[in-house]
């Protein structure tokens, strides 16, 4: 086996290992859309665009991933959303 392919595969084995979680976000009675989008824009790095689809499928469906990625990551921006006074939760 060449160098070139055992660093591939070292690299790919890395890729596996990693499990990515997600913050689900879900719907309230208290909060509005601006401030949800708002607080998408400036937690989660979304774009207006992206933050405002987020509201609306948290509206119609109940909840909604707002943000995938290693748990270590999350928990900062999950925590900021529970801040805001948002329903969140990292699964």
């Amino acid at each position: 086996m060449s160098t070139q392919e055992e660093v591939l595969e070292e690299v790919l084995e890395k890729v596996v290992e990693q499990k990515n979680n997600e913050i689900v976000l879900y719907n309230d009675d208290v909060n509005t859309f601006d401030h949800v989008i708002e607080t998408l824009i400036y937690t989660c790095e979304h774009t207006p665009l992206q933050a405002e689809q987020c509201a609306l499928i948290v509206h119609y469906n109940g909840k909604c991933t707002v943000k995938t990625g290693p748990y270590k990551e999350l928990k900062p921006r999950c925590s900021k959303l529970l801040e805001a006074g948002l329903s969140a939760e990292i699964v």
